[in-house]
Parts: structure tokens; sequence; C-alpha cells
């Protein structure tokens, strides 16, 4: 079973990171770019269980260690 967890900031929490890659874009001419977001991406493979006890497994690991969820937010998606 394979897993996605994207990890993004909360809306209102700044985001230099996003800011910057921003800023190269216009320098570099590349225009209609309105705003910019870094997160992160993970991708695991689990051993075979139900979906709703790898949720629950999943659900702890971003509340424990994936996400700081003060300022960010988790999406998980479970393929399988």
């Amino acid at each position: 079973m394979k897993a996605k967890i994207f990890v993004t900031l909360k809306k209102g929490v700044l985001d230099p990171q996003g800011k910057a890659i921003h800023a190269s874009l216009t320098h570099l001419g590349i225009g209609g770019v309105e705003d910019v977001r870094v997160g992160k991406f993970m991708e695991l493979t689990l051993k075979e269980t139900g979906r709703d006890e790898a949720r629950m497994r999943l659900e702890e690991a971003c509340r424990r260690l994936l996400a700081n969820t003060v300022i960010e937010d988790y999406r998980i998606e479970i393929e399988g």
C-alpha cells in the first residue's frame, strides 16, 4: 500500500522561501505567477493493513513528526 503526504504552511503563515522563488521567477521574466507557497511531499510504502488502520497511523505520524501542526497543514492520500 502506498501513501502520499503533502505538508504545507497554513494560510496566513509567511513563506519566505516562496517569496524568494516568486521574486526569482519575476527576475527571470517568468510572469503570471501570483504567489508561491513551498511545502513538503513524502511517499511512504506501508505493509498491508486496512485503510482505516493505515490512516490512523499516518495521522499520528503527521501530528508527532512529519508536520508542525502549529504552522502547517497536512493531507494524506492512500493508494491501493
